[in-house]
């Protein structure tokens, strides 16, 4: 009874009334606004559980968000359809052009337009034949053009791919170098808050503390730059891919121990003959030169003359009534046998095969440097021991119990900090710049060989 007098309409109870409503009721129907929080932040936790999933990426996973996303290569597919679009061009005949002619005024019957049956008018038709194979020739120009196309596609997805992996192996490595430093700088904190309350107890000198603290700005300038590199690693990654937030990288580790267990087992020459194979700029040049001997015998083609045949009907202007007539038509070929394009082809052919013998040495000569950069850094990653890093770590723990204890000296314990940080970083550097080299000689092999 007192609801019923005190509320006569479910809809006039205010947010402010509900409390007075039994618990299983509010429960039940909680106020508006709690359910628009509710729903809210269930959404907004699945959002945030998408996008931290999105966030650890493997190499692969970047590839394949690569080949859908990169602009650059949706953008220069066009240029193979453009070029398909060419041979479809050059398969296409000229047009059949038509003349027709009316009598405008008949002066022997002082007529206008005297077009009937006894009057004058004239239809013919022509079409223009080619002759020499000049259409074939066209066409088959065109369908090289649509190669070269594929192969300068196959170039640039090779050269992105590789900018790629750079900066993917880059990003690794260089959050490696991350994670030692801030486990260094965490330590470090903590001694210099240590040594800074015994600084005020009197205890010690100011100048441990401060000497500390220079490590500790050294070390932080180190992880400074290093996060410049991350950086822009991570944008050219996200300009690749298309991810929009700042990545994770998984199975990292497996990807790279192959660079680190797998060896060139064949000699150079091999590989630069696997280049020349497999090298889309190269094929690219021999792609060019066939295609200049197809404009060459296309511009010679072009000497020939072409026949326009065609068929006329003329009602009362010639020797008949309604004369019908067959048409021929060809230029003579005088003074234009198309002589300066024929020349301009032969010279192009000359030029590319210039062209294509610099790129074959150039592509030689890249070869067998990336190998030796390959040697050179494999011996120096095997001249390390592979306990190295243990053992850096092992006597870094060592050092720092016995500066805590009091065991070494102040300058001892930083001596070792600024040698220990630089150790880190080589052995990191050894490593990435290992695999960078392995991935220069699957660049330009265009092979998986690590």
């Amino acid at each position: 009874m007192i609801l019923q007098n005190n509320f006569k309409n479910f809809n006039d109870i205010q947010e402010s009334e509900i409390t007075f409503l039994p618990l299983f009721f509010r429960l039940f129907f909680p106020p508006i606004k709690v359910l628009v929080r509710i729903f809210f932040l269930f959404f907004l936790f699945l959002f945030s559980t998408k996008t931290f999933a999105q966030s650890s990426v493997s190499l692969q996973e970047c590839e394949d968000a690569f080949l859908k996303n990169n602009l650059l290569l949706l953008a220069q597919q066009y240029n193979i359809d453009i070029a398909k679009t060419n041979v479809v061009q050059a398969k296409i005949w000229e047009l059949p052009y038509v003349y027709t002619e009316f009598n405008a005024v008949n002066p022997q019957n002082r007529r206008f337009a005297d077009v009937g049956a006894q009057g004058e008018k004239i239809f013919s038709v022509q079409q223009l034949i080619y002759l020499g194979g000049k259409k074939k020739n066209e066409v088959e120009f065109a369908k090289s053009n649509v190669e070269i196309a594929q192969l300068e596609f196959e170039q640039l997805l090779r050269n992105l791919r590789f900018e790629l992996h750079q900066n993917f192996y880059t990003l690794y490595f260089e959050q490696q170098k991350i994670q030692t430093l801030k486990a260094q700088l965490t330590n470090l904190d903590t001694l210099i808050n240590a040594y800074s309350a015994q600084v005020e107890k009197g205890n010690m000198p100011l100048k441990d503390v401060i000497r500390l603290q220079s490590l500790s700005f050294s070390l932080q300038n180190d992880l400074l730059e290093i996060q410049k590199t991350c950086n822009q690693a991570q944008q050219i990654i996200s300009l690749f891919t298309g991810f929009l937030q700042p990545i994770t990288l998984k199975n990292v580790e497996t990807e790279v121990q192959n660079f680190y267990t797998k060896t060139i087992s064949i000699s150079t020459d091999s590989l630069v003959a696997l280049s020349l194979s497999q090298n889309p700029e190269y094929l690219t040049y021999q792609k060019i030169i066939e295609s200049d001997y197809l404009m060459l015998k296309w511009q010679k083609s072009l000497a020939t003359p072409d026949l326009n045949l065609g068929a006329s009907y003329d009602q009362m202007g010639g020797a008949f009534q309604n004369q019908v007539n067959l048409t021929l038509g060809i230029p003579l070929p005088l003074w234009n046998r198309n002589k300066g394009n024929i020349q301009a082809a032969q010279i192009q052919i000359e030029q590319s095969k210039k062209q294509q013998d610099f790129k074959k040495n150039e592509l030689q000569s890249l070869v067998e440097n990336a190998y030796l950069n390959w040697q050179n850094q494999y011996n120096q990653y095997k001249s390390l021991q592979n306990s190295t890093t243990d053992n850096l770590n092992t006597v870094y723990r060592g050092m720092l119990q016995n500066f805590q204890r009091g065991n070494i000296s102040l300058l001892e314990f930083t001596d070792f900090m600024e040698s220990y940080n630089e150790n880190n970083l080589l052995i990191n550097e050894v490593k990435k710049q290992l695999v960078l080299m392995g991935e220069q000689v699957n660049y330009i092999t265009n092979t998986r060989i690590f």
